[in-house]
């Protein structure tokens, strides 16, 4: 494996595990935020806090191979 594909593959891991965990904080937050409000509705009740945080961490996951793919796109085309 030369440099240029380990540089790759570790923007894809760092950006993928970033958008993970900042999706899966988001959504967990979310849920919470939406369980202690005052007004609380059938639809916050109807969810799973640990489904809407691994619909979070999958969103990001995806968000975050895009992030890095759009990245790698950009330095490769400026040389």
């Amino acid at each position: 494996m030369d440099r240029k594909t380990k540089r790759l593959l570790l923007l894809v891991f760092s950006c993928s595990l970033t958008g993970v965990i900042l999706g899966g904080t988001s959504s967990w937050a979310e849920s919470n935020r939406c369980l202690q409000s005052e007004t609380v509705t059938s639809n916050c009740i109807q969810q799973n806090p640990i489904e809407k945080t691994i619909q979070g961490m999958s969103t990001g996951l995806v968000a975050g191979v895009g992030a890095a793919g759009g990245a790698a796109w950009n330095v490769r085309h400026e040389d």
